[in-house]
């Protein structure tokens, strides 16, 4: 043959396919940073006019206090509670007397659930149509996904399901599962169904809610309570799962392990993502977390007074244990104002482990778990970085800011308060999508397949067995016995 034919018989080699610089991680640090930031631009401080109070010698100026509202807050909300009526759910209910509930006429609650869809739908539209990710794909299906979300606010918001604590997040993956498994899901809305570029961004935007100044509140009694036995409980079921039960999916098993261990849903969101869990694996601990959840906020309080613990006891208690702030919080009003002010305060310290879980889960599953048994060389610190999620410093980044932003400015606190304010109103908006979207990718087949044999069930029960006990042991041992005061 001569050289050319030669020549003409080479095959080249294929180019490498080109890699984006804009991964979800990424883009999903900058939309929530985006909100961030300009939700702490639009909040406004007002100065009251000065009130005078009369005295017997003179008229003295009483010191105004400074107030701060966000200029969004009308703009960005959700349905409330409603009790006959769905439509009364966008209406603010008249709680000025005593009579049964009046809601006033006009749906001012609208335009707030409007103004998220909005903010929302452009943000990931012209984001996703910028850096080349199918945007009008997702532009044409986030009306549908949108409608969905609105639909389980508004279930989760009838007064009766409202008070046994049944959330938007069950009725999300409810109506998700049950568009699924009837008529499927259809091709249009498949653009939109992002489920873990919501996950990002609102754990992100969660970020700016976990204030370092929590740890203040209850000192050392509510960090042993919180810190020191989450970690032993999350390790212990993990490695229950493992070696004793045997679940054939560790990540099934993690995040288990972690939404019964931490806080439950956000726990389990974050832990799912570190560990890279199938989308019908976290589907299956949040359904779990939040049925025991609704168990435990009405068996726990009653057990606490049949048995006769304090409040104070009672209330780290249950903050250490009960899956959801919510949940935790109307459990510590079943006991009393100061058992609700300890749990929710113990829950809220809790809930700063959820950066540092999830990180720690990202590491140990790169080095470890997801490590290819043959090779001897350690795993890299490159290596670790090119798969750790990168949302997490996103995460991890806002709890800082909005920490110190709090603590060491003027007005700080009113501040960030007024911020997060709507930045919360438009995570839970980006939960709730998130959850729509696990449904309407789940195979009710597949949630069955990993329910086999009861084995997640029994992880989920001996592991908030051990929660339970350890938490009590160690409430009684910080609040009685070494800081007896602290409860005061």
């Amino acid at each position: 043959m001569s050289e050319h034919a030669d020549d003409s018989l080479t095959i080249q080699p294929a180019a490498p396919e080109r890699v984006s610089f804009w991964t979800e991680d990424l883009l999903a640090i900058v939309i929530g940073w985006a909100i961030l930031l300009v939700s702490l631009a639009c909040v406004r401080f007002e100065m009251p006019a000065l009130a005078v109070v009369s005295q017997s010698e003179a008229d003295v100026a009483a010191a105004p206090k400074t107030e701060a509202e966000s200029l969004l807050a009308p703009w960005v909300g959700k349905p409330k509670r409603w009790y006959s009526n769905p439509i009364d759910a966008f209406r603010t209910e008249d709680k000025s007397g005593d009579s049964a509930p009046i809601f006033k006429p006009e749906l001012s609650r609208l335009s707030g659930t409007i103004g998220a869809g909005l903010i929302i739908g452009v943000l990931f539209t012209a984001t996703l149509f910028l850096t080349g990710g199918r945007g009008r794909e997702f532009l044409i299906g986030f009306p549908a996904i949108f409608g969905l979300g609105l639909l389980a606010y508004v279930m989760a918001g009838q007064a009766v399901v409202s008070a046994y604590n049944l959330e938007y997040a069950l009725w999300a993956l409810v109506v998700g599962l049950v568009i699924s498994n009837t008529i499927g899901l259809p091709k249009w809305i498949r653009g939109a169904v992002r489920t873990e570029f919501f996950i990002k961004t609102g754990l992100v935007l969660l970020g700016s809610e976990i204030l370092m100044s929590r740890l203040l509140a209850l000192g050392l009694p509510g960090i042993f309570v919180a810190w020191v036995v989450t970690p032993i409980v999350l390790v212990t079921t993990f490695w229950f799962g493992q070696k004793v039960l045997k679940i054939k999916s560790p990540t099934l098993n993690m995040v288990i392990s972690a939404d019964m261990s931490v806080c439950g849903v956000s726990a389990a969101i974050a832990s799912a993502a570190a560990c890279r869990a199938k989308k019908e694996e976290l589907s299956l601990a949040i359904g779990m977390s939040l049925s025991f959840t609704v168990i435990m906020m009405v068996v726990m309080p009653a057990v606490i007074r049949f048995v006769g613990m304090d409040e104070v006891l009672g209330g780290a208690w249950m903050g250490g244990t009960i899956d959801s702030t919510g949940a935790v919080a109307a459990a510590g009003e079943f006991l009393g104002d100061r058992a609700l002010e300890v749990a929710a305060t113990i829950k809220m310290i809790q809930n700063i482990l959820i950066g540092v879980v999830a990180f720690g889960i990202a590491v140990f599953w790169t080095t470890y778990m997801d490590r290819d048994p043959a090779a001897k060389a350690r795993v890299g610190w490159s290596e670790i970085w090119l798969r750790f999620p990168k949302f997490i410093l996103g995460f991890i980044a806002a709890s800082i800011v909005f920490s110190l932003i709090a603590g060491f400015v003027s007005d700080g606190a009113l501040w960030t308060s007024a911020s997060i304010g709507v930045t919360k109103e438009l995570r839970g908006w980006l939960f709730c999508l998130a959850f729509v979207s696990i449904g309407l990718e789940t195979n009710y087949a597949v949630i069955k397949e990993n329910l086999r044999g009861g084995k997640p069930l029994l992880l989920y029960v001996c592991g908030q067995s051990l929660n339970l006990a350890l938490t009590l042991a160690m409430a009684y041992l910080m609040f009685k016995v070494v800081f007896p005061e602290a409860g005061s």
